[in-house]
C-alpha cells in the first residue's frame, strides 16, 4: 500500500473563529504544535442557572418568515454568515480525494419497478432557484452517488430506502428533494403560525403540525441535521425546529409553538410531544423520514417505534416513508415490506456496511497496559489534526480525558452520564478547535458529524455483543467523510480475539494490510471469495418483492416538473456534511457544511463510469445479490 500523505491535515488546524486563541505550546514530538490545553470544569458546567439563560443548540438562530416577503424571502448577510460560515473558505475542498480510482469504483444498485435515471449536477435537478443559491452555500459543488439517485427517486414521489457507507451525503440526499419540493406549496399545505412581526416572543402561540418528520436514533445526530436544515430552509416559508431529550422542554415547546414545517427529533422526546396533541399534530405531515433507520429497531425501541408509525393523527394513504441507513438488516428489511409502498425503490450505494477504501486502516496490537502510551505515540504520530478517541466506558472516557490533559494534549469528552448541555459543549468546542481531541463512548459513533476529521483511534475495539463490526464501520466513518481522505488506529489485543476474523475481511475487502499477528484469521479458499459480513448472511431472497435492476448508469436526467409540483412527488434540501474547523467548508454556528460532493462518478462526457471499467473495481462488492429486501 502506497504511503498514506498527511500534508493536508494541517489546513485542518486553522481557524475561522473570531475568538481569541490561547498561546500555542510546542510539545516535543519533532516540532508538531497542539494548542494549549485550556481547562475544562464539567462541574461548574452543571451548576450553570436557569435553562433558559443557556446556550442551547435546539435555539439556533433560523430565517423567520414574514408574510409580507411575498414568495421568496430577503436576504440577511448577518444571518448568512452565521448559518453559512466564511464565503472565503467554504469552498475549500483541499484534501479531498476525487480520484478515478476511487470514485468509479463505487457500485450503485437498485431495486424496484422504476427505474431511477441518475442526475449529475444540482444545477440540473429541477431546484428552485433560492434552494439551489443555498446549496451553493453551504458549498456543495457536485452530488455524491446517494444524492444521484435519491433526488430523482424522492422527486417523482416514490418510498426510497437508501443504503450507504457513512460520509457519504445521506443527509442531504433526503434534505435538498424534500425541502426543494415544499417551497412551491408551503402556503398552501403548512399550518398557519405567528407572523414574528405581530407577535412578541411568548404571547401566542400554535399547535406545531409539521409536514416533515425526520427520525434519528441520538441527541447529536439531531442537532446536526437540525443545524443542516437550518441552512436549507433559508429564505423559505418552511420552518425546521428539533426535539431532543435532555434539553429544555419548556424551549422545545416554545420553539414548536412558533410554528414548524420540519421536525427533527429523537424517538423518546417525538413520543413524548405525539402524546400532547395540544403541542404537535401529525395530520398534516407529508414526509416521515428515519435517519440511521437500523438504529431504530431494537426491541427496546418497539414501543416508541409503534407511537412514531400510528400516532400523531396521521392521515394513512398520505405520507412518503424515507429509511436511510449504512446498513440493512432483517428488522429493516420487514419495516420495508410494512409500510413501503410496493412501487418503492431501494438504492445500495457500495457494498450494504461496507467502509469506504479512502480511509487507511491501521491495527496495531497493543498490550492493556500499554495502551497510554500507545495513544501518546500515535497522536504524537501525526501533525495536529482534529481527533476521535473511541472507547467502550463511561469510566476510560474520563480516565483518558484526564491523562491526554495533563500531557498537554487540548481534548475533551463526551459520554451518557454527561448532561445534555455537557454534551453539547463539547462538541461545540470540538467544532471550533478549541479542544481538538475527543474522546467518546459508542454512542456518539452516530452523531458525530464533523469536518476534517482526520483521525479516528479505536482506543478499545467494539465488543461483538456491542455492535461488533458494524460499530467499528460506524465509529471509523467519522473520518475520510465525503471524498475526505483519513486514518483510522484501532488498538488490539488478545481480548480482541471474537471480532478477529470480520475485522481481517473488512481490512481485505478495502485492500487493506493485514498485519502479521492477524494472519491466522485470514480467510482461505472459498472465502476469499465472500468478504461480507456476518450480519448480511440473514438475506433471504425470496423476501424480494420487486426485480434487481442492476447498476444504473448513464447520464439520464429525470422528470422535469422542478419544485412545486405534485403532492406526492417532494424533493429534499441539502444537508452539508459537517461542521467546519477553519479552512475547508467553514462554518458558522450551523455546524456549516462546506463539503463538495464526491465530484460525481462520470468521464468527460458526462456519462455515469461503470465500476466494471475501471481497475479499482474490485474496492466495492455488489450488495445487491439479485433482490429487494
Amino acid at each position: 500500500m502506497e504511503i498514506f500523505d498527511t500534508a493536508n491535515m494541517q489546513a485542518a488546524l486553522s481557524s475561522e473563529s473570531s475568538e481569541k486563541k490561547a498561546p500555542a505550546v510546542v510539545i516535543d514530538n519533532e516540532g508538531k504544535a497542539w494548542a494549549k490545553p485550556l481547562p475544562y470544569n464539567y462541574d461548574e458546567l452543571a451548576k450553570q442557572g436557569p435553562v433558559e439563560t443557556t446556550d442551547w443548540e435546539g435555539n439556533g438562530a433560523i430565517y423567520e418568515w414574514n408574510d409580507e416577503f411575498g414568495d421568496v424571502g430577503p436576504k440577511f448577510p448577518e444571518l448568512e454568515l452565521a448559518l453559512f460560515g466564511n464565503p472565503d473558505t467554504r469552498h475549500d475542498h483541499s484534501g479531498l480525494d476525487f480520484s478515478v480510482q476511487v470514485i468509479s469504483s463505487v457500485d450503485v444498485s437498485q431495486d424496484g419497478p422504476t427505474r431511477i435515471e441518475p442526475v449529475h449536477s444540482y444545477k440540473d435537478a429541477g431546484l428552485h432557484p433560492v434552494m439551489l443559491e443555498n446549496v451553493e452555500l453551504a458549498g456543495y459543488e457536485a452530488p455524491t452517488p446517494i444524492q444521484k439517485y435519491t433526488l430523482p427517486a424522492i422527486h417523482q414521489g416514490l418510498d426510497v430506502v437508501a443504503v450507504a457507507q457513512t460520509g457519504s451525503g445521506k443527509t442531504a440526499a433526503y434534505l435538498i428533494p424534500i425541502l426543494n419540493k415544499l417551497m412551491g406549496k408551503a402556503k398552501k399545505l403548512a399550518a398557519s403560525r405567528p407572523n414574528p412581526s405581530e407577535v412578541a416572543l411568548g404571547q401566542v402561540f400554535v399547535r406545531a403540525e409539521p409536514l416533515v418528520v425526520i427520525v434519528c436514533p441520538t441527541r447529536e445526530l439531531a442537532i446536526q441535521i437540525f443545524n443542516e436544515a437550518r441552512k436549507f430552509c433559508y429564505r423559505t416559508m418552511l420552518r425546521p425546529c428539533v426535539a431532543y431529550g435532555g434539553g429544555p422542554i419548556r424551549d422545545q415547546i416554545q420553539q414548536l409553538g412558533k410554528g414548524c414545517d420540519v421536525l427533527i427529533a429523537s424517538p423518546g422526546r417525538l413520543c413524548d410531544f405525539i402524546q400532547r396533541p395540544d403541542v404537535l399534530s401529525l395530520r398534516r405531515l407529508r414526509y416521515m423520514v428515519f435517519d440511521e433507520a437500523d438504529e431504530m429497531l431494537h426491541d427496546s425501541w418497539r414501543e416508541e417505534f409503534d407511537v412514531i408509525m400510528t400516532g400523531g393523527e396521521q392521515q394513512e394513504g398520505s405520507i412518503k416513508y424515507m429509511l436511510f441507513s449504512a446498513t440493512f438488516p432483517k428488522p429493516l428489511r420487514d419495516l420495508a415490506k410494512e409500510h413501503l409502498s410496493s412501487s418503492s425503490v431501494r438504492i445500495n450505494i457500495g457494498r450494504i456496511g461496507s467502509t469506504h477504501a479512502n480511509i487507511m486502516q491501521r491495527i496495531l496490537e497493543v498490550a492493556p497496559f500499554d495502551k497510554k502510551t500507545a495513544l501518546k505515540d500515535q497522536i504524537n504520530s501525526l501533525p495536529a489534526c482534529r481527533t476521535i478517541i473511541f472507547v467502550n466506558s463511561k469510566r476510560t472516557a474520563d480516565d483518558l480525558d484526564d491523562f491526554l490533559y495533563n500531557m498537554g494534549f487540548p481534548c475533551t469528552s463526551m459520554h451518557s452520564d454527561r448532561t445534555q448541555l455537557e454534551r453539547e459543549a463539547s462538541m461545540r468546542a470540538f467544532r471550533a478547535g478549541k479542544t481538538p481531541i475527543l474522546i467518546a463512548t459508542g454512542i456518539s459513533a452516530r452523531g458525530i458529524d464533523v469536518k476534517n476529521v482526520n483521525h479516528v483511534i479505536n482506543y478499545d475495539l467494539p465488543s461483538m455483543d456491542h455492535g461488533g463490526i458494524e460499530e467499528y464501520t460506524h465509529r471509523i466513518g467519522r473520518t475520510g467523510r465525503m471524498g475526505q481522505r483519513g486514518i483510522a488506529t484501532s488498538f488490539y489485543t488478545e481480548r480482541d480475539e471474537p471480532i478477529a476474523s470480520v475485522l481481517v475481511r473488512t481490512l481485505l475487502e478495502t485492500k487493506q494490510e493485514v498485519p502479521g499477528f492477524l494472519e491466522p484469521f485470514k480467510p482461505t479458499g472459498k472465502g476469499l471469495e465472500n468478504l461480507k459480513f456476518e450480519t448480511e448472511s440473514d438475506f433471504d431472497p425470496e423476501e424480494a418483492g420487486v426485480a434487481h435492476l442492476g447498476i444504473s448508469s448513464g447520464d439520464g436526467g429525470w422528470s422535469n416538473e422542478g419544485y412545486g409540483g405534485d403532492d406526492d412527488a417532494a424533493s429534499a434540501a441539502a444537508t452539508g456534511e459537517d461542521a467546519a474547523w477553519g479552512g475547508g467548508g467553514g462554518g458558522g454556528d450551523a455546524s456549516a457544511g462546506g463539503n463538495s460532493a464526491w465530484g460525481g462518478a462520470s468521464d468527460n462526457t458526462g456519462n455515469e463510469i461503470k465500476k466494471e471499467e475501471t481497475q479499482a473495481a474490485s474496492v466495492w462488492e455488489s450488495s445487491a445479490g439479485g433482490s429487494a429486501w
